[in-house]
């Protein structure tokens, strides 16, 4: 499950180039956008511009360069035509990028327009809860003080974390050992050690944590139908503590 300094610098240089394909999703009002016109400019940018390869094409007999989930979507939302962004959404775009052999994995919960002031609210606690967790990483830490930290950050603002999801060890395949989860007890679990790499991605939903999938195999919805956020980082352990391989230039780490 460790990695050489070498493989987590290629790690680290596939996490840059995905941090600039959020970079240009940032520049976008994305009001009006499908879901497939975001999916067909993230494949042409990872292919022709930055010279890799969309990771999830391909990838279990998946169709497309990314996953598009919005609103109630909790997670592996497939891009449509008929899916338009509107004033006052929430959208997560889910990208993985391999170059060199080394894949990145990242996501990122957008707001589309002007979004209401609770919306806004479970995105930001779900980007939160995510550094939460990226925070209490360090060798001789434990999984289970990760998922502690994030749940205890969602649960204290009145959400919940899906179960049904984790993250996940990442290198030459998308994934590989050891899972994530997003919730746990503190001391628990395995020790985290120099060289891991994973990621770290809670799902936040503002009402109950039960999800459901749709009838196409791949849609992840809450059952209340209330919304859900995520964000994701991948990281690696180091000898003091962690490295964010997917953080974007203009990212600023919550106090």
């Amino acid at each position: 499950m460790t990695k050489r300094p070498e493989e987590i610098a290629l790690l680290a240089e596939s996490g840059r180039l995905l941090a600039q394909v959020f970079g240009h999703l940032d520049g976008l009002s994305l009001i009006g956008m499908s879901t497939m016109q975001v999916n067909e400019l993230v494949d042409d940018l990872i292919v022709h511009e930055l010279r890799a390869r969309p990771a999830s094409k391909g990838q279990y007999g998946y169709a497309y360069a990314l996953n598009a989930s919005p609103n109630s979507v909790v997670c592996h939302g497939v891009p449509s035509t008929a899916d338009i962004l509107h004033d006052g959404d929430i959208v997560n775009f889910d990208i993985t990028l391999e170059k060199n052999g080394y894949i990145a994995d990242s996501s990122k919960t957008y707001l589309v327009g002007e979004v209401s002031q609770p919306t806004r609210r479970l995105v930001q606690v779900a980007y939160e809860a995510m550094w939460k967790g990226i925070q209490a990483v360090r060798p001789g830490a434990t999984l289970g003080d990760v998922g502690h930290a994030i749940e205890r950050h969602a649960r204290r603002n009145g959400y919940s974390i899906v179960r049904e999801y984790c993250g996940h060890g990442i290198g030459r395949e998308m994934h590989e050992e050891p899972q994530v989860l997003h919730w746990g007890k503190p001391r628990t679990g395995l020790v985290l050690r120099e060289g891991m790499v994973f990621t770290i991605e809670p799902m936040v939903n503002q009402g109950r944590r039960a999800v459901r999938t749709e009838e196409d195999g791949w849609t992840v919805v809450t059952c209340d139908g209330r919304l859900s956020a995520q964000c994701e980082h991948t990281v690696a352990v180091t000898g003091s503590g962690v490295q964010v391989l997917t953080l974007r230039p203009d990212e600023k780490r919550p106090h």
